[in-house]
C-alpha cells in the first residue's frame, strides 16, 4: 500500500497489483541498495583499494554484481520516468511531484535536457524507497509495540473514542486533538528508528568538538538510536512511556534528522503515520496469537541484525475489528 502511495505521489502512476512490474523494479532496487551498503556483505566497503583489483582476478565477482545492480536500477529509474513524460506528453497525466516539474519548472530550468532527466529520475526513485519501506518497517515495529503493551493501546482507543466518538475513522485535522496518539508515534519512533544511524552528514569547516578534531569533510554519523535512549533526556529509556512527552523538557527524538541533510519528506512521513497508525487503533485491537488452549502468547520481539534500517523478526499476532460497527467501518472505506 505504501509502494502504492509513494509511486502515485512521484509519477502519478496506479500499480495494478504487487506484481506489476514498475513496482517490483523500484522494490528490487533498495533491496540491492540496501544489501551493498552493509560493509560485510562486500569487503569492497571496508577495503575502497579493491577497486584497483582487474576483473579477471579471482574473488572479484562482487564487480559483476556491482554492474548488475546498476543495470537494475537504471531501469527502475527510467521507465517509470518515461512512462510519465508520454502521459505529460499526451496530457492524460495525474497530478504528481515530477509530473509539476517535467513542463520546465522554473527549479530546473537552468539544466541541460540530459541533467534535467537524470536528476528528476533520481527524485522519483528516492521519493519511492523513502516512503515505502521506511513506513512499513514502522508499522510493523508500531504493532510489536501494541502487542507487548495492550494497556497503552487501550489508553490509545479510548482518546479516539471520546474525541471522535466510536466508530470513527480520524482525519488528518484531528491530529492536534489526539495529543496520546501523537506521542504514542514518537514514542514508538524513538525506541523503533527507522534508520537508527541516519545519514552520513559531513562536516563542512574544520572542527573541535569536546576534543575531537574533526576536519572539512569528515563524515559524520548521528547515533539515533543512541540519542532515543540517554537517560539524561529519557527516564526508563526501553520502556514504552508516550506520558514522557507531557514534560515540556523532554525533547522528541531526532529521527528525521537535522540540518540540511534533515528528511526533506518529513511532513508527508508524518502525516502519513498518524492517519496509519490512528485509523488501525481506531478499527483493530492487536493481541499475541492465541495457542491450543485459547491462551494468548505475547510474542519474543526480536530485531534483525544485518539490516541498515530497524527490522524486526517475524513474530506471531492477531488483530480483530473492535466491533461490528467496526468491521461495516473498514468494509465502506474499502469500498469507497
Amino acid at each position: 500500500a505504501m509502494g502504492s502511495a509513494m509511486l502515485q505521489l512521484a509519477y502519478g502512476y496506479k500499480p495494478r497489483d504487487p506484481q506489476d512490474r514498475i513496482f517490483k523494479e523500484a522494490r528490487l532496487t533498495f533491496h540491492n541498495v540496501m544489501s551493498a551498503a552493509m560493509q560485510m556483505n562486500f569487503f569492497v566497503n571496508i577495503f575502497p583499494a579493491m577497486l584497483s583489483i582487474p576483473d579477471w582476478f579471482p574473488g572479484t565477482g562482487w564487480k559483476r554484481i556491482g554492474r548488475e545492480y546498476g543495470a537494475q536500477q537504471d531501469r527502475a529509474k527510467t521507465e517509470p520516468y518515461e512512462w510519465l513524460k508520454a502521459q505529460v506528453a499526451g496530457g492524460t497525466h495525474q497530478l504528481s511531484l515530477l509530473g509539476s516539474l517535467l513542463p520546465d519548472h522554473k527549479l530546473i530550468s537552468g539544466l541541460s535536457p540530459t541533467e534535467r532527466d537524470n536528476r528528476l529520475k533520481e527524485i522519483g526513485i528516492t521519493l519511492f524507497g523513502g516512503g515505502m519501506d521506511t513506513s512499513a518497517h514502522f508499522l510493523v515495529s508500531f504493532v510489536a509495540a501494541m502487542v507487548t503493551n495492550p494497556h497503552i493501546q487501550a489508553r490509545a482507543q479510548q482518546e479516539l473514542d471520546s474525541v471522535l466518538g466510536p466508530a470513527v475513522l480520524p482525519s488528518i485535522s484531528d491530529r492536534e486533538r489526539l495529543p496520546y496518539i501523537r506521542n504514542l508515534i514518537d514514542e514508538v519512533f524513538r525506541l523503533c528508528p527507522v534508520a537508527p544511524l541516519a545519514m552520513p552528514h559531513a562536516c563542512f569547516q574544520d572542527d573541535v568538538y569536546k576534543g575531537y578534531d574533526i576536519q572539512k569533510g569528515t563524515a559524520i554519523i548521528g547515533n539515533i538510536w543512541a540519542m532515543g535512549r540517554d537517560p539524561r533526556h529519557y527516564k526508563d529509556p526501553e520502556m514504552l512511556n508516550p506520558d514522557r512527552y507531557l514534560d515540556p523538557e523532554v525533547p522528541r527524538p531526532p529521527v528525521f534528522g537535522w540540518g540540511r541533510r534533515k528528511c526533506p519528506g518529513i511532513h508527508f512521513a508524518e502525516a502519513a503515520v498518524f492517519i496509519n497508525i490512528a485509523s488501525l487503533l481506531a478499527t483493530f485491537t492487536f493481541s499475541g496469537k492465541r495457542n491450543s488452549d485459547g491462551q494468548e502468547v505475547i510474542p519474543q520481539i526480536e530485531v534483525e541484525r544485518n539490516s541498515i534500517m530497524f527490522e524486526l523478526k517475524p513474530f506471531d499476532f492477531e488483530f480483530k475489528s473492535r466491533s461490528d460497527a467496526h468491521y461495516q467501518l473498514i468494509i465502506g472505506a474499502v469500498n469507497e
